[in-house]
């Protein structure tokens, strides 16, 4: 059954193929987008719409192979979006990988790899939506960053460098909008550890078992657990409806309490 919180919205999310950007897509779907699933991954992008057009019927989402570096490709995806959506009015910029290595360890090809995913992608995505969301307002843009990009780690320069990054572009844009006089706004999102497939990926270069980790992750929050994509979704679900409207520039801290300590 669907829900109305978004009904009648437009909506791209990139790395769509799983976990956050998964969730995302079956969110605003569920409350009554219609949204492109956009992923470098095209069979999980393709399995993602499969699971929302079989619940809430066909033509409800599309997918589409995107590499978000790629100028050309997002070319192809606001193209997309106009012919299979009929517009644009929620964009979220969800796609990001992890960057491993402190600041002696971390390599400049990883680094940049790092940006190019987690920054380009973002920069790019505004850049490209901006001209169809402007006939689709209101409108919302929505930047999955990290509490990485708010608190840093000596562990991880490259991360929290590419998501403060994320962070403050999100604000640029709020205000860029807002001096055009536009009904668009822009947020950035920040959660903690949610279980993803992205923690599987620590998980396996650690060699230990899932659990461990896990029960270690979530000594450092203060709820005393890991997140779950589903709550993250919320958070956006909110950003991309209109209960929200007054919201810009601003950052939204899904972390479990990790950013009062």
């Amino acid at each position: 059954m669907r829900g109305g919180r978004v009904a009648g919205k437009l909506a791209l999310v990139t790395g769509g193929a799983q976990g956050l950007g998964a969730a995302h897509c079956e969110a605003l779907a569920r409350e009554g987008a219609r949204v492109l699933c956009t992923d470098i991954n095209g069979d999980g992008a393709m399995e993602t719409v499969a699971r929302i057009n079989d619940e809430f019927g066909a033509d409800t989402a599309f997918s589409m192979v995107h590499d978000v570096t790629n100028p050309d490709h997002w070319d192809e995806a606001i193209e997309m979006a106009r012919e299979k959506l009929g517009g644009l009015s929620v964009l979220v910029n969800n796609a990001g990988v992890g960057v491993r290595g402190n600041i002696e360890t971390c390599t400049l090809e990883e680094w940049r790899k790092g940006f190019a995913i987690n920054v380009d992608s973002v920069f790019l995505g505004c850049q490209k939506a901006l001209p169809l969301m402007k006939d689709n307002q209101p409108g919302s843009i929505i930047n999955i960053s990290s509490i990485a990009g708010l608190i840093a780690s000596d562990t991880m320069p490259g991360y929290n460098a590419s998501k403060a990054a994320v962070w403050m572009l999100s604000k640029s844009v709020a205000l860029y909008c807002g001096k055009m006089g536009w009904n668009i706004r822009c947020n950035s999102v920040h959660p903690t550890f949610v279980d993803t497939p992205i923690l599987d990926g620590m998980v396996r270069s650690t060699g230990r078992e899932k659990s461990v980790i896990m029960d270690k992750l979530a000594r450092q929050i203060p709820l005393k657990r890991v997140g779950e994509p589903r709550e993250i979704a919320d958070g956006v679900l909110f950003l991309a409806s209109d209960e929200s409207s007054f919201m810009t520039g601003a950052e939204l801290k899904l972390d479990g309490g990790i950013s009062a300590m």
